[in-house]
């Protein structure tokens, strides 16, 4: 089955750089792998009409999943719960398996510090259980805010944590055994063919044709530094995501044969 999945980055710090987005690259990488075909990547500021308009947005698309990440934190800046609900039309409640969860947390760390009060839940530490009415908070096995999950049209949403050990320790524990049983048979398949001494512009039209003749395979140019022969250099990657059953590894080897064979034919 096709999965198709789009992911929101929420946070004013990957836009302005003083942050690497490399929640994206590793969601993006294990979805690939489990099967699904991630669809859009969107990066947007903490603004609550910007997230929930992004979400709806995303969900007139018919994703499978929607899954966000950053803005569950404590501070004002962590406004995602809040821009769910206004894309949901739901008010915020506080979830008291969600409290339950952020006092555990906060009770677990005070006394790794050697106090021995139990933890005042205040405004702030209240705030992360504070999700929209029908969400569902998710344990973090990492960190003390909670996740969520959420229906919001044909789409199932996930809120995830944007510090990257949180955010892959839900994703791993949580969303990827569901994407990889809704993704059933489907597995990612993929080769590299390297190649010198034609141009890309040679190979564009060769990689129209075997594009065309192996439906579902995916073929994408990487031009590689220019070496000192003062030759091209370029890596063909050749990509597919198609059921098991289909023999992906035998369809991929088949389109680099064409490709190859191609490729000699206009050298001579």
């Amino acid at each position: 089955m096709n999965v198709d999945i789009e992911f929101i980055c929420i946070g004013n710090e990957l836009l302005i750089g003083k942050v690497e987005n490399t929640n994206a690259h590793w969601l993006a990488t294990q979805a690939t792998l489990l099967g699904a075909t991630v669809r859009r990547v969107t990066v947007i500021q903490d603004i609550v009409e910007e997230i929930a308009i992004c979400l709806q947005e995303a969900s007139a698309r018919n994703p499978h999943f929607i899954i966000t990440t950053g803005g569950l934190g404590p501070t004002f800046d962590d406004k995602t719960f809040q821009g769910i609900a206004k894309a949901l039309n739901q008010p915020l409640k506080i979830n008291p398996q969600a409290l339950e969860m952020v006092r555990t947390k906060c009770n677990e760390y005070a006394q790794r510090r050697g106090l021995t009060q139990e933890i005042e839940m205040t405004p702030p530490r209240t705030k992360m259980a504070t999700l929209p009415e029908n969400a569902q908070p998710i344990p973090n096995p990492v960190g003390t805010a909670p996740a969520l999950k959420v229906q919001i049209g044909s789409s199932t949403l996930f809120a995830l944590p944007g510090v990257p050990l949180e955010m892959m320790a839900i994703f791993t524990q949580t969303i990827a055994p569901l994407i990889k049983q809704t993704a059933g048979s489907s597995i990612f398949c993929q080769q590299s063919l390297f190649v010198k001494g034609i141009a890309e512009a040679q190979l564009a039209p060769l990689i129209d044709k075997v594009m065309s003749n192996n439906a579902g395979v995916y073929v994408k140019s990487h031009p590689i530094a220019l070496h000192s022969d003062n030759v091209p250099h370029i890596e063909l990657h050749l990509t597919l995501t198609i059921a098991q059953e289909h023999n992906p590894d035998k369809m991929l080897q088949r389109a680099i044969e064409q490709l190859t064979q191609l490729i000699e034919q206009t050298k001579t």
